[in-house]
């Protein structure tokens, strides 16, 4: 018998590692066909504060969603609804 033991731990469910939940993509919970870019108050949510656009393993968008989404967001910026650059 060793002279220390350890008090036994509780045991995680599943695998025992953490996993966050899985983002769902909002387009396809909301069955969006086609995102518009005049939008520009959905379209703000997916750009930072610097003027960039977001990575979907940010956003949770799907493949599909996340190129129509950069397209609205690149169209908005030719036609001076979102800016290219923060001030």
């Amino acid at each position: 018998m060793p002279a220390f033991q350890r008090p036994a731990r509780p045991v995680a469910k599943g695998n025992g590692k953490w996993r966050p939940r899985r983002k769902v993509c909002q387009f396809c919970v909301d069955k969006v066909e086609y995102i518009d870019y005049k939008n520009i108050g959905k379209l703000k949510r997916y750009v930072t504060d610097s003027g960039k656009i977001l990575p979907k393993r940010v956003t949770g968008t799907c493949a599909s969603h996340q190129r129509m989404l950069s397209g609205a967001i690149k169209k908005a910026r030719e036609i001076a609804l979102l800016p290219f650059v923060a001030d």
